[in-house]
């Protein structure tokens, strides 16, 4: 796994990372859900743009919590 906030994570890293299967990692990433790039044809993260999208993901789900009366 990346061991920089800026160092290229593949999606098997992402998967870890995020508890998910690779499949889900490679799922969001096509339909542009989750932040990533390709280098030569294969996917790869920055670990601080995921920090930024969980971040922004929590955010979200506050706010629908308090607009939903939860």
């Amino acid at each position: 796994m990346a061991d920089t906030p800026d160092q290229a994570m593949t999606v098997r890293d992402v998967a870890g990372y995020l508890n998910v299967d690779e499949k889900t990692v490679y799922r969001l990433a096509k339909r542009r859900d989750l932040p990533g790039f390709k280098v030569a044809g294969a996917w790869r993260f920055k670990r601080s743009d995921l920090d930024s999208w969980i971040d922004q993901k929590k955010k979200s789900s506050a706010e629908q919590g308090v607009r939903g009366g939860t």
